[in-house]
């Protein structure tokens, strides 16, 4: 039998040693390292993917829509009354999964084709530093709209010119009130707007208002064949927009459709 024969090769193309563990482990750093930071880069933009989808959805479905707008006459008696209209009565509501709108920040800009007014809530104390003049939160919807017609103050001036008011139609969470008008989705609100001109300001009633002769001019003039242009600028959300027409003629009547 032959005799088996066995032999050791010595391998030498192995590096074994320090500088190979320093290695690895600088690599395990790196790796750890570089983790983390795709970690902490991916949590800091799905944080802000999250604000900025909920920001554009705000942006796109919070917004207002106008139901209907009718305008109203001053007046005296049924066959005595002014030739343009003197107050803007526009119901609103929300769109559909809209998210709720502060009508104290609502601006709304309205102009005749010839005069302009940007016109802030009676509560709203921010951009002219007070308050509509005689506004009360605690007051009702009607004492609030008497004073929009009626009252004035050294600035910024008249109400009518730079003011509008509101009162609630439909609100069955109890999320409006007059001090802070907050709609929410079904909500339904009346926003007025005064439109009297300076030739009507001796007319004793507008509306459910007795002025007694004392309503103050708006600086607007909405008589027959007037373009009004409406813009309405929530916090957030998207403009509404509305232009109409006036009748040729308002003829004996003291309320007069106006949209749709």
């Amino acid at each position: 039998m032959a005799r088996e024969r066995s032999s050791l090769r010595d391998n030498t193309s192995a590096q074994i040693g320090i500088g190979t563990l320093i290695i690895f482990i600088a690599m395990v750093l790196i790796a750890a390292v570089a983790a983390s930071v795709l970690i902490q880069t991916s949590g800091v933009l799905q944080q802000m993917a999250h604000a900025t989808g909920k920001q554009a959805t705000q942006e796109v479905s919070s917004n207002l829509v106008l139901k209907s707008i009718e305008g109203i006459r001053a007046k005296n008696s049924s066959t005595s009354m002014a030739q343009n209209i003197s107050l803007l009565k526009m119901k609103v509501g929300l769109n559909v999964g809209s998210s709720p709108v502060d009508l104290n920040q609502l601006v709304i800009s309205v102009s005749d084709g010839t005069n302009y007014n940007d016109l802030i809530y009676g509560n709203n104390e921010k951009l002219y530093g007070i308050l509509m003049s005689d506004f009360s939160s605690n007051s009702s919807a009607d004492t609030n709209l008497e004073k929009l017609l009626t009252s004035t103050q050294a600035s910024p001036g008249d109400n009518a010119a730079y003011f509008f008011t509101v009162s609630k139609i439909r609100d069955e969470d109890v999320s409006f009130s007059q001090g802070s008008p907050i709609m929410n989705t079904g909500d339904l609100a009346t926003i007025y707007v005064s439109t009297v001109s300076g030739g009507d300001l001796g007319y004793t009633t507008i509306g459910p208002i007795a002025t007694h002769s004392s309503q103050k001019a708006s600086g607007l003039y909405i008589g027959p064949r007037t373009t009004i242009n409406l813009v309405f600028t929530p916090e957030a959300g998207t403009i509404t927009i509305a232009e109409l027409v006036t009748p040729s003629s308002y003829g004996i009547k003291e309320t007069i459709k106006l949209y749709p």
